[in-house]
């Protein structure tokens, strides 16, 4: 069984204004620690995946082609330090009956299936309570980030949000989750 790491796109991995849907490949800009974060994720062993909720889709901002194209884009940029499996988006706006917007468990549930992977060894990492409750929807550990909507998701929810640990930005959530994985050995 495989360990892995799922990271939410925007706010996470790349810089997000909240209340802004990414619609174009030229906004995509890494946090600075992005790449850093990454590459330990690969020293580590990890299986990296990106899982996202675009309901820009469904709420007709824009279409999936520029959904892939912004992906393509950010896939790019973080070749540099590290391999990404796949990227999973749902394209549901918020109101549509779906399995697979987070915090809904499908899109985690298919990669634990088609990767083999092990929910006990591995994180989801995220700057919403969507994909804390996600990551126990699929029985991964959870990270939240203060980057994106983090900080102000962490207001808003207090305790309740209940993220397994709260890390300034993704670079000190891998950190975070090599220090996990070596007291679990």
């Amino acid at each position: 069984m495989n360990k892995a790491v799922l990271l939410d796109r925007d706010g996470t991995v790349i810089k997000e204004k909240p209340g802004v849907y990414l619609a174009s490949p030229r906004g995509v800009k890494l946090y600075k620690n992005t790449l850093k974060a990454l590459a330990l994720f690969k020293k580590a062993g990890f299986k990296i995946f990106i899982v996202s909720n675009q309901s820009g889709v469904g709420r007709g901002y824009f279409g999936k082609a520029e959904v892939e194209a912004v992906n393509a884009k950010m896939l790019r940029l973080l070749s540099k330090a590290a391999k990404v499996q796949a990227v999973y988006y749902c394209p549901h706006a918020p109101d549509t009956p779906c399995g697979c917007r987070k915090p809904a468990p499908q899109m985690g549930l298919d990669i634990i299936k088609k990767y083999k992977i092990d929910a006990a060894r591995s994180f989801v990492v995220g700057d919403k309570k969507s994909d804390i409750d996600f990551s126990r929807n699929i029985g991964m550990q959870s990270v939240l980030v203060l980057t994106g909507n983090g900080r102000a998701q962490q207001k808003k929810y207090g305790k309740n949000l209940g993220a397994g640990k709260v890390c300034a930005d993704i670079y000190y959530a891998a950190k975070h989750i090599g220090k996990v994985l070596c007291k679990n050995i």
